[in-house]
């Protein structure tokens, strides 16, 4: 089987995602300057077999788009033209990265470790990666 990969994006940061090549297991891969973006994709893809490629679109509390949605709907369309022969799909990534960090609370990370806003977003992207997954799972993809 192939990889998903999944990607949340921002303006400055991109957290970045993947399965395993049976799409059961979700983790963080790292996180890169959204510059490098596709610089990154192409040649992740080069190397490992990714069959679909889930972007975390943002939303606000009444289900709409938030201030960022442009910019991510922008880069979903480019990834569509880019990467033709991939399924490109979008998920709803409220509260992720405030799930992302309690997560890394948890998990007992030093203070400056929790700031370190390239963690938080690796950990969203793997949390927008186990959503998809689940809804995979359970049959609403």
């Amino acid at each position: 089987m192939s990889k998903i990969l999944a990607i949340d994006y921002g303006t400055k940061r991109v957290g970045i995602a993947v399965t395993d090549d049976l799409q059961i297991i979700a983790s963080g891969l790292q996180t890169i300057h959204s510059s490098e973006l596709i610089s990154f994709l192409e040649k992740y893809l080069r190397e490992n077999p990714v069959e679909t490629i889930v972007v975390g679109m943002p939303k606000n509390l009444m289900n709409k788009a938030a201030d960022s949605t442009k910019e991510v709907e922008k880069i979903v369309k480019h990834l569509q033209r880019k990467f033709s022969t991939l399924k490109i799909e979008t998920i709803d990534e409220r509260f992720t990265s405030s799930i992302a960090s309690q997560a890394i609370l948890q998990g007992g990370a030093k203070k400056k470790q929790r700031q370190n806003k390239g963690l938080v977003d690796e950990v969203s992207a793997t949390i927008i990666l186990q959503d998809y997954l689940q809804q995979k799972a359970n049959g609403f993809r």
